[in-house]
């Protein structure tokens, strides 16, 4: 059916027309649904010409957590009326505030309103305030123009609430929001109730994630934060959430309801629980909405600024008690009056409090008042000490300007000054006032005359400029001009003193605008810095310390630069590494580091970096974790090369540790930088650095510096530059090509102190002061008056009170809280330190006109004495409000006192050996020590000021009753009883291993606890206690901070102890020499009733031994002795010597090697260590290395070796000894440290080599004594030393009672001193005849490898016994010490220590690195051996009951003697004392050698290395390049004979040539024959002594630096003094322990072998006249240079021998030299290129050949 085409077209039209109508539809639809489902508009509105009624309720409460502890807080409640007067602007009324106060148990108790404050407060809210409101943000806030800031920011609370931010499009969103608390995190989550037409927002703050944080320190600008540490290390934590309930109306929403509530916690320790917490909360509740709007205040409103909390500018009250200012100076006038008569009457706790209300009144009163009171008590020097104190704790702008005028004016001293100066600079406050007064001491006359006080004014101006640029982000330049100023000026005119100065204060100031001037006095920096002493370097380096905590990344660039410079002095560059370090420097500048230490010159500033590298890698300090990841890569780089250094290289000592649970920590470093030049630390820097929660603070630095100390020490006068020797040297440094002498050092002596990061003081002594100090102590003509003036100033007495207070500490820190009114965290302290002392001192005779200090010891002195020290410190602590109106919160109190009197008469006589003291006995109770703590909530109103409300925050309640007590079953009981059976050590004997559970309680689960220990002194008359009190909230929970909260007491008091016979007085008696035993003698005959016994006693032996009961001491030890020597002469064919015991069962090879096997100690992997033990092994290894022991029919072989066990010869703890036929070290290489046995120096069976194994320890119990033959054959044998010698010293100690008999004690010293021997024997006893209780001590030194000692005490010396030895021989073939101690019987108490002390021992040892083995041994015996492997590491093994620690190449600071005589010669020593033998051996190894032995020469410093000489040429072996020229030493090798050398010393005026000639050694003195079989002195200098020695020759001249010269025609060895370090040179070296740098030619350049070295020092000589042919030159190559390819002429950067002109070479040897290039078309010859070495590159090395033999048959020589 055909379609008409217009129908169509009229269909896809109205087919169109429809779909296109019901899009439209469907779009309509969804917009209206989509408008629908938007969230209505939140943003809270007032409309205008409403007042909207709230009610408002603010609540702050401070208290801890857990029940039953008291609280305060304040709670402030008012009506409020809001009405919007324009578009932005609104106006708040507060009506009916009503401040209450709360006090008591939450919430049990109510609050108590405080009707005089609410006035005070009421009166200004009497006026509206405008703040602008927009889209629910506050704006601008206006108030009258005289209301207070506390009020202003009481409205900041209320508007804050209603502080919003809406997003429309989001309902959960976070964002950074402003408020009182500042700009920080906030978090939102938004409820829409649109169906009821309300809604509800919550938001929660996070107050310690703030962008602009409103918060106020003081106190605190030396305690740096870490940006780096993560937030939950924080021990203040606040939160502050927030909900509103909002209702819609027509054109807005109202806010209906809202609450707040902040929670700020404080955890002193980082505990969980343990947290004080402070809870601030707001309620507002829309009361009521009015038509009639607030009336417009008529007073001009000021613009307070924004909702961020506002601190006050006026003074900040202290912790301390409200004072109500009526008349400032008036009761300023009071306080002191009232300060100084407590002080008088002794009462240092009201001293202390009053010197604190002195320090707040002095901030509140004008300059002028403080003048006038100053006019009233500066002549009264009670007053004028607490006067001056007082206003330098203060650190008020006037306070300042007052002390600034008395310095003016000449009205202080000046040590009243140095004193002031730095308190006044660290309390006061830095702000633009104060900053100018400062500035005003820097150019006051009085302080510029005075070099002392100048340096303090530098000083703590700088500190005040760091601290007011702690905060601000910018620190003005005209701060820092003075500082700038004294720097440039000091440069221009070259002063050091004033550049050291300038630089620390730089440094105190520590901006880093100052870089740039400091970089002046640097030479890396600076090339004019060049010639500056080195210590400028090094005080400009150390000024960027504190520079680095603002700017790390450009001072890590600076220090890293100095640090890399090598033509830095070593300790400039040490200073550098402790400045690089202190930026904490990431992994790849650690990694530079380390790379460039590798291919170091200078060993010292290797070893220091590495050093502190390995102190930074241990430590543990989170603020420093990255750091110490790095060290610890860089050192394993570093170790190989660095690890075995010495203590003659620079070191970095630390330790310290931090705790992870308390967030707490504190490390101690000291930096030893030692200098070339001198053999011990010229740098010593030490410090104590804590770490506190995210901060640190450097609480103490001390330095010192000495430079050519000992030049000035050991100065004499000798003229050096008149001898020949002198004008000699001068003329042979010519010879040489650039060599120089050694600049001359300035002595000096200088320290600093540092106290929080800040340099309050610093001394520099130069050689004028240093001389000065030693003529007065060593002789000159002035020096006996100077004794006889101090001697008659002491005759005068000393009499007076001196009291030195001091506020220690004003910490705060301040935040706001939601409700307006700052919360507060504040720490205060203040100390006092008293004397009180009257001494009369009277001679006789008096000291004649023409004195000699000789006539002291001749004359008698009389001494009166009373002296009465005393010491306290009060801290308070406070969390809460704290404010001028009023105070709520808690405090925290802690006190320490300390308080003694010392009264006596005292008479000495000098001629008779006699001293005799007599003092009263306590009469009275004497507190010597007190520490007291109490925890308080406090509540106080200025207003009504005797309303204060101090309550301890734990009442006062009984000991808890049994129903406390924790429930134990009998089951568990007896487990934890069994457990610790199992676990005491058997060094307590099980009789003595029950506790006393009645002598401790436990303290969880109680209140309270008290204690008084008491020991009852009847002698004296007297008892001393130590009292513990405890009261705490630990019941609650068990952290320190509620243990510390209630109130805690210890106290050491003195008491008199009333008996029937009071004591008149205490004497004591010491008489020395001959009459010791009269004086004993003397006393108990003027005691003793019974005169008739006396005369049975016909000699003073007899009378002693019966006075002090010695015979019946020795009566009992005969009985003994017999006893055990009946004994041990049973078994004596069995105990072949003092140090092993019988054995029964035989060591086999299979048990030796299980229990080497079994073995849990760690071995030393370091083959390098290995190697150099066993080298030191070689040298030490026993002369017999087998030993061929009997067959008997216990012996078993070994299948490896014929090993022969004998049962005799296992020790007490089960452990055997084997002898066999194979090498020692063979026998002891599988066998672990622990198994080996020490052999004594002194045993009789040289051939028997002891070894033990612990394969067998249950026969230990076999042993029934707990010490050893060798100590008891010594010690227990009776012999009183008083049969054969007279005492040496007596002492009595005696209390006379009034008609009674004395009481006390006696001691008597003997000593007998023989050839290889010495002993001492001390008695102590009662003089009263009944008690038996005595003390014998006797200690002796058997032979120079055995020392014994024996401790008795009880009735008659018998109760207990403590004894010792001390024995030196071998220990596994290696010299050795052993220390054994042994204990038969000891006290409980002494068990009791031996229980603690066992139980933290593994724990320590495990930390230090120690290895442990359980091992059973001797029940009362410990040993321990000391074996010295090698001269730098000893092994050591300590031998307890029950375990065994041992550790192997443990690193010595010091070389030990490696002579193998020195420690384990077995023959006997005429000198016993083999401690100063051992210590003289060390200094003797400290001191340099340097030989030549045929072809080796080993140097000052240890290198060795091989050179063949030419014949006839003279070589400088050792000179002295100090600008002195003291000697040369040179020496040449004859033509006749390569092993013959001859030598020739240049010494003062003398030349002294030694040689060899017709095999004998000859001697010539300036040209003349010498015997050499006659010592030889000059007698014109008495100081240089030639005598023959052996088979050659030794010349000893110790006041010219040469200790000893040995010669013998083939072998020459020098020794040269300490004080000659690193002022030689020549073939020995410089002796400055620079290894690295050995090969020093004399231009200082260093050679590239040990050849080329050598022949540097080849003394020229002429050609014709000469024997010596060979001559330098420079060497020019032409060949392409690497780095550009093309032809060059390159010169020798040194000249090379070459035999003379006309001379052949016979023979070279090839040497390594450096070349430095110029292009092939250069003029220049290489004569004008030498000419500035120092300013050359070395461009190429290459070899070439060195003539050392030439012909001359065609030299042409005129006649």
């Amino acid at each position: 059916m055909p379609v008409n085409n217009s129908s169509i077209k009229a269909a896809h039209f109205a087919l169109w027309h429809s779909v296109t109508f019901s899009m439209k539809g469907l779009i309509l639809a969804l917009v209206l649904a989509l408008v629908g489902a938007q969230k209505q508009d939140l943003e809270p509105v007032f409309h205008t010409g409403k007042t909207y009624l709230y009610g408002y309720e603010g609540l702050i409460l401070h208290g801890l957590q857990g029940k039953g502890l008291v609280m305060a807080g304040v709670k402030l409640t008012c009506k409020l009326q809001i009405s919007r007067v324009s578009r932005s602007d609104h106006l708040l009324q507060v009506q009916s505030p009503k401040l209450e106060k709360y006090h008591g148990f939450w919430p049990l108790d109510s609050f108590t309103p405080s009707s005089k404050l609410t006035e005070t407060i009421a009166a200004c809210f009497s006026q509206a305030f405008k703040f602008e409101y927009t889209e629910g943000r506050v704006g601008s806030i206006y108030a009258p123009e005289d209301c207070p800031v506390l009020c202003t920011n009481i409205v900041r609370g209320i508007l804050n609430m209603m502080q919003i931010t809406i997003k429309k499009s989001q309902n959960v969103y976070e964002l950074q929001e402003a408020g009182i608390e500042g700009i920080c995190q906030t978090r939102y989550v938004i409820q829409d109730d649109s169906k009821n037409n309300r809604a509800t927002v919550s938001k929660s703050k996070d107050l310690t994630d703030c962008q602009d944080r409103a918060v106020k320190n003081m106190g605190m600008a030396y305690i740096r934060p870490c940006p780096t540490c993560p937030l939950k290390v924080r021990n203040v934590k606040g939160t502050t959430m927030s909900t509103y309930k909002m209702k819609y109306d027509d054109s807005g929403v109202l806010i209906t309801f809202a609450t707040s509530e902040q929670v700020y916690q404080v955890s002193p320790f980082n505990e969980p629980e343990g947290a004080a917490g402070m809870e601030a909360r707001q309620a507002l509740v829309l009361v009521d909405i009015k038509s009639t709007p607030i009336n417009v205040p008529e007073a001009q409103l000021q613009n307070q600024g924004s909702l961020r909390y506002h601190f006050s500018e006026e003074l900040l009250q202290m912790p301390i008690p409200l004072i109500r200012i009526k008349n400032a100076d008036g009761q300023l006038t009071e306080t002191l009056r009232q300060l100084v008569k407590n002080n008088e009457e002794g009462d240092t706790k009201e001293a202390s409090a009053k010197f604190l209300q002195m320090v707040q009144l002095f901030r509140l009163v004008t300059l002028d008042q403080i003048n006038s009171l100053w006019e009233q008590f500066a002549s009264e020097p009670p007053h004028r000490h607490w006067f001056l104190s007082a206003v330098c704790a203060a650190g008020a702008t006037d306070t300042f300007q007052f002390l600034k005028q008395k310095i003016h004016d000449k009205k202080l001293n000046i040590w009243e000054a140095a004193v002031a100066l730095p308190l006044a600079f660290h309390f006061v406050t830095p702000n633009k006032q104060t900053l100018e007064v400062a500035s005003s001491f820097l150019t006051c006359p009085q302080i510029q005359k005075a070099p002392m006080l100048r340096i303090l004014v530098y000083l703590g101006y700088g500190s005040m400029v760091n601290k007011y640029c702690a905060q601000p982000s910018f620190c003005p330049n005209e701060l820092l001009q003075p500082l700038h100023d004294l720097a440039a000026e000091a440069a221009s005119r070259n002063r050091a003193e004033d550049m050291a100065l300038a630089l620390k204060a730089i440094g105190n100031a520590g901006e880093p605008a100052s870089i740039k001037r400091i970089l002046k006095f640097l030479p890396t920096f600076s090339p004019a810095a060049t010639a500056l002493p080195s210590r400028i370097h090094a005080d400009a380096v150390l000024a960027l310390r504190k520079i680095a905590r603002k700017d790390p990344a450009k001072v890590r660039e600076i220090s890293l630069q100095i640090f890399m410079d090598n033509t830095l002095a070593p300790n400039v560059r040490m200073m550098a590494c402790v400045v690089l370090f202190e930026t904490k420097p990431a992994l790849p500048i650690v990694a530079a580091m380390a790379t460039s230490l590798l291919t170091d010159t200078s060993l010292q500033v290797a070893s220091f970096t590495y050093s502190h590298m390995k102190a930074l890698a241990v430590g543990r300090i989170p603020q420093l974790y990255n750091l110490s990841a790095a060290c610890n890569i860089a050192i394993k780089l570093l170790s190989p090369r660095l690890d075995r250094l010495s203590y003659r290289y620079s070191k970095v000592i630390h330790a310290g540790g931090y705790s992870h649970v308390y967030k707490a920590g504190a490390i101690w470093r000291v930096y030893l930088m030692n200098s070339p030049n001198t053999m011990f630390p010229s740098d010593i820097i030490t410090k104590v650095r804590g770490y506190y929660a995210n901060t640190a603070t450097d609480i103490i630095e001390v330095a010192l510096r000495s430079q050519s100390l000992i030049n000035t020490i050991r100065q004499q006068n000798i003229p050096f530059a008149e001898y020949d020797t002198y004008k000699t040297l001068k003329e042979l440094g010519k010879t040489f090509l650039g060599w120089k002498e050694l600049p001359p050092e300035d002595p000096l002596v200088s320290a600093y102190i540092k106290i929080l990061g800040q340099e309050i003081a610093f001394v520099d002594v130069d050689n004028k002061v240093i001389q000065q100090t030693i003529m007065s102590l060593t002789g000159s003509s002035n020096w006996q008056p100077v004794v006889k003036k101090a001697v008659e100033e002491v005759q005068r007495g000393i009499s007076g009170r001196w009291t030195v207070p001091a506020m220690v500490a004003e910490l705060r820190h301040i935040v706001p809280t939601v409700v307006g009114m700052p919360l507060e965290l504040s720490l205060c302290g203040a100390a006092l330190a008293q004397a009180v002392a009257d001494v009369d001192i009277q001679l006789s005779p008096p000291l004649s006109d023409n004195f000699r200090p000789s006539q002291l010891l001749e004359t008698n002195m009389d001494i009166h004495a009373d002296m009465q020290p005393k010491v306290y410190f009060h801290m308070i602590a406070m969390m809460g409000i704290n404010t001028q109106y009023f105070q709520s919160g808690l405090e925290f109190h802690a006190e320490f006192s300390a308080n003694t009197t010392m009264k006596f008469d005292a008479r000495v006589n000098m001629k008779e050996k006699n001293l005799k003291i007599e003092t009263l006995p306590c009469h009275e109770e004497v507190e010597l020590a007190a520490v007291r703590s109490e925890a308080y909530a406090i509540s106080r109103n200025m207003e009504e000021a005797d309303s204060e409300k101090k309550t301890h925050i734990l009442p006062k309640g009984e000991i808890t009753n049994i129903s406390n007590q924790k429930f134990q079953s009998s089951e568990i009981s007896s487990r934890a009883e069994s457990w610790k059976q199992r676990n005491i050590p058997s060094v307590i004997p099980k009789g003595y291993q029950q506790g006393s559970e009645e002598e401790h309680h436990d303290s969880i689960g109680q209140r309270s606890y008290a204690r008084v220990f008491c020991r009852k002194l009847s002698s004296l008359g007297c008892s001393a206690c130590l009292s513990l009190k405890s009261h705490n909230s630990a019941f609650l929970r068990n952290t320190y901070l509620h243990k510390l909260v209630g109130e805690l007491e210890a106290k050491i008091v003195l008491k008199p102890d009333h008996t029937d016979a009071d004591i008149e007085k205490i004497q004591l008696e010491i008489q020395a020499g001959p009459k010791a035993a009269s004086k004993i003698i003397d006393v108990a005959s003027s005691g003793s009733k019974e005169e008739e016994e006396t005369s049975l006693y016909e000699n003073i032996k007899a009378k002693l031994k019966k006075i002090l009961g010695i015979e019946n001491v020795f009566k009992v030890a005969n009985k003994t002795w017999h006893h055990k020597k009946r004994i041990h002469s049973k078994v004596k064919t069995a105990v072949t010597d003092l140090w092993v015991e019988p054995s029964a069962n035989p060591l086999s090879s299979s048990s030796s090697s299980s229990t080497a096997s079994s073995a849990d100690g760690k071995e030393p992997e370091n083959k390098h260590e290995n190697e150099e033990i066993r080298q030191f092994g070689k040298k030490h290894g026993s002369s017999s290395r087998s030993s061929k022991g009997s067959s008997s029919s216990s012996s078993s072989a070994g299948s490896d070796s014929s090993t022969i066990c004998s049962s005799s010869r296992q020790d007490r703890s089960g452990d055997k000894h084997c002898s066999g036929d194979s090498e020692y070290p063979n026998q002891q290489a599988h066998l672990p440290i622990y198994q080996f046995w020490f052999k004594p120096a002194d045993e009789q069976d040289s051939q028997r080599e002891v070894l033990n194994s612990s394969s067998s320890s249950s026969s230990s119990s076999s042993s029934s004594s707990v010490s050893d033959e060798g100590i008891s054959t010594a010690m227990s044998q009776p012999k009183f030393l008083g049969d054969s010698k007279p005492p040496i010293l007596a002492a009595v100690l005696r209390a006379i009672r009034r008609n009674e008999q004395p009481t006390g004690f006696q001691l008597v010293l003997y000593a007998d001193r023989q050839p290889i021997g010495f002993r001492i024997q001390i008695f102590v006893s009662s003089i009263t005849e009944s008690n038996g209780w005595k003390l014998c001590a006797d200690a002796s030194v058997i032979n120079s490898h055995k020392a014994l000692g024996s401790l008795k005490w009880g009735t008659d010396c018998q109760d207990y016994h403590i004894a010792t030895q001390i024995a030196t021989g071998k220990f596994a073939s290696h010299p050795a010490m052993q220390m054994k101690l042994v204990w038969p019987k000891v006290p409980s108490s002494v068990r009791r220590t031996a229980r603690w002390f066992y139980r933290y021992l593994p724990g320590a040892a495990y930390m230090l690195g120690y290895s442990q083995r359980q091992q059973r041994g001797p029940s009362r015996q410990t040993t321990m051996v000391m074996a010295l492997t090698s001269p730098r590491t000893c092994d050591v093994v300590l031998r307890l009951p029950e375990i065994t620690i041992y550790n192997r190449a443990i690193r010595l600071p010091l070389p030990f003697p490696s002579s193998p005589g020195t420690l384990t010669s077995t023959l006997p020593s005429p000198d016993w004392d083999i401690f100063s033998q051992t210590a003289f051996s060390i200094i003797e190894n400290l001191k340099a050698h340097c030989s030549v032995s045929q072809n080796v020469i080993t140097t000052f410093n240890g290198v060795e290395f091989n050179y063949s000489m030419p014949a006839n040429c003279f070589h400088v072996l050792a000179q002295d390049c100090s600008p002195e020229l003291k000697f040369l030493v040179m020496m040449k090798r004859l033509e006749e004979s390569a092993d013959l050398i001859a030598i020739n010393v240049r010494l003062a005026s003398h030349k002294v040539d030694m040689y060899v000639s017709n095999g004998r050694i000859q001697l010539k003195i300036n040209g003349v024959q010498t015997p050499t079989d006659v010592p030889y002195t000059p007698s014109s200098d008495a100081s240089m002594l030639i005598s023959s020695e052996k088979e050659g020759l030794s010349l000893k001249a110790p006041e010219y630096g040469i200790d000893k010269l040995y010669y013998d025609g083939h072998r020459f060895e020098i020794q040269v003094a300490f004080w000659m370090a690193g002022k030689t040179c020549g073939i020995c070296g410089k002796y400055d322990a620079e290894k690295e740098r050995e090969y020093q030619m004399p231009s200082g350049y260093l050679a590239k072998d040990a050849v080329s070295f050598a022949q540097s020092w080849i003394v020229s000589e002429d050609a014709c006249t000469g024997a010596c042919k060979l001559q330098r030159r420079f060497v020019k190559v032409e060949k392409p240079v690497a780095f550009d390819k093309k032809v060059s002429k390159c010169f020798s950067m040194e000249p090379v021998l070459h035999c003379a002109e006309g001379c052949s070479a016979t023979r070279t040897v090839p040497i390594s030299v450096g070349f430095h290039c110029v292009p092939a078309d250069s003029t220049l010859n290489p004569e004008e290129e030498q000419m500035r070495l120092d300013q050359k590159s070395e461009d190429l090395v290459s070899t070439v050949d060195a003539h050392t033999a030439c012909s001359c048959e065609q030299q042409s020589c005129s006649a």
